[in-house]
């Protein structure tokens, strides 16, 4: 019996972290768009439906030693792999389950609380629609009044030119049975040829060219996931807005923060247009048109409240705001999902002067010399687009961050799988109640400095480093192209190692990383 449903699943989705499914930055969607956040001051209750390889469950959960975590995949190896890495960083907040959406909207497990958060990144428009109906169920009975829920998922229009590659990758798929990796290369490969052989398809659409030449740099697994599930069906937001209703859900807004300036990205007559309609998810559905959206990140509460004006504001000037980014490198145009930005100078610099020295609240911010007479909603989106562009990051209020243990046992026990590879592609962040994204060599120097306290070698670790690298048969790059010798690959690794000793080692400490 196929107890896959049509899901792809005998390659391994890749470990990916996804920051906004985090209570704090859930919170933060709900309180810029005007509603109510969850209350984080004592215990809450935390879900992931669908939670792939488990990377940012176990983050959040060491991250928020203060939430009881909950997750499942059917997927017996997404489980497995999860457990071990909860147990290697000693989590006690975090139960991992294997089972079916079916299952777990059936009340099959037993004593399960009701949920503050419910999660689950891209899985939607994955898999079928009796899937989608025993999620909806699975929220209707679980989630508590005034909960949040975050969907991410495929969306239309932006993937409509796209739908008859994905259905030609899957055909081609079932007519050459194999593993999928393998079947995706062979459809990329097979899809090649046809271009070649003057398909007006790939001449007619250039959005399905973009995709078709993503197939030859993106990872295989990822992309297995992405295109050959055979129930896969990109959804437009109107859509998912009508299933959810059934929970008794409202949309509260998007967890890509600058869609709510909608003077940012849409004209005064693109405006007029979408207020026509009077359904609002009819007018968020027409700023996809407008935008061509192809992936959405949705926020929905179960009982939306309306925070006010001065709620809003007190909450707001109580938000963290830490720079990511050395201060010369901090750019006031800035590459967003609704387009390039430019931040007004005034407003920018004042900011990143500050945060350069250290963190700052919104209302510290809002206290310097410098933006006196300054509408604090002007600083608000400021700081919006610093986080977007990954310039910045927000925290919860000082007073409600978490003590550091868990956070660092999950940074120790990430760290030390660069002796074997590069899977996880981030550290936690206690101070964020959050994860970091981080590449492999600041995680490799993460991982030696725990076995050199004290004054920092960089000579020292370099070769440490180098010996870990080369034995797993990687190298470095400069100027794009692969470093061959191993003198100048332990050369350049001392470089990008002072490099982090210099600049990321003392924001690792600022975010009570290590």
């Amino acid at each position: 019996m196929d107890w896959t449903a049509g899901y792809a699943s005998d390659v391994e989705y890749t470990a990916g972290f996804y920051q906004e499914q985090s209570p704090h930055m859930l919170n933060f969607v709900n309180v810029l768009n005007g509603f109510a956040p969850v209350d984080l001051d004592g215990p809450y209750n935390y879900f992931e439906l669908g939670f792939g390889r488990g990377l940012t469950v176990n983050l959040l959960a060491a991250a928020n030693p203060s939430g009881r975590f909950y997750a499942a995949d059917f997927n017996p190896g997404h489980v497995a792999g999860a457990r071990a890495l909860s147990k290697s960083a000693e989590l006690d907040n975090l139960t991992l389950l294997e089972n079916s959406f079916a299952e777990l909207a059936q009340n099959a497990v037993a004593d399960l609380p009701q949920f503050d958060f419910i999660t689950l990144h891209g899985i939607y428009t994955w898999v079928t629609a009796e899937n989608r109906r025993h999620i909806v169920d699975f929220i209707a009975r679980y989630l508590k009044p005034g909960g949040i829920v975050y969907i991410s998922y495929n969306a239309l229009p932006g993937w409509t030119g796209s739908l008859p590659m994905q259905r030609l990758m899957v055909e081609y798929g079932d007519a050459f049975p194999n593993r999928s990796d393998i079947q995706v290369g062979d459809a990329a490969t097979f899809m090649q040829q046809m271009a070649e052989a003057g398909a007006r398809y790939f001449q007619f659409n250039p959005t399905s060219q973009a995709r078709f030449d993503s197939l030859k740099t993106h990872n295989r697994n990822y992309l297995v996931h992405e295109y050959m599930h055979k129930h896969w069906q990109p959804m437009y937001h109107a859509d998912v807005a009508r299933d959810l209703a059934a929970a008794k859900l409202d949309f509260a807004g998007s967890a890509e923060l600058p869609f709510i300036y909608t003077q940012l990205y849409l004209s005064a007559e693109q405006k007029a247009l979408i207020n026509r309609l009077p359904d609002p998810a009819m007018r968020e559905t027409l700023r996809d048109y407008f935008l061509n959206t192809s992936f959405r990140k949705d926020v929905f509460v179960r009982g939306a409240r309306p925070l006010g004006s001065l709620r809003r504001h007190e909450w707001l000037r109580k938000t963290g705001v830490a720079l990511m980014v050395p201060r010369d490198k901090a750019s006031a145009e800035m590459k967003l999902a609704i387009g390039v930005v430019n931040s007004a100078p005034e407003v920018f610099d004042p900011i990143c002067d500050a945060l350069a020295l250290r963190p700052h609240t919104l209302g510290e911010l809002a206290a310097l010399p410098q933006l006196q007479g300054r509408a604090f909603e002007d600083l608000v989106q400021t700081v919006v687009m610093l986080s977007a562009s990954s310039q910045a990051v927000l925290y919860p209020a000082p007073d409600a961050v978490a003590t550091p243990d868990a956070g660092h046992r999950m940074n120790r026990a990430i760290a030390a799988q660069t002796t074997y590879g590069d899977e996880y592609h981030a550290l936690c962040s206690p101070l964020l109640g959050n994860g970091v994204a981080t590449a492999y060599v600041p995680r490799l120097t993460y991982s030696l400095l725990q076995h050199h306290k004290g004054e920092v070698d960089v000579a020292m670790l370099a070769r440490e480093g180098w010996r870990i690298m080369a034995a797993q048969g990687r190298t470095l790059t400069k100027q794009g192209v692969s470093i061959e010798s191993a003198e100048e690959n332990e050369q350049e690794l001392r470089l990008a190692i002072e490099a982090i000793v210099r600049d990321t080692l003392p924001r690792w400490r600022q975010l009570k990383m290590l």
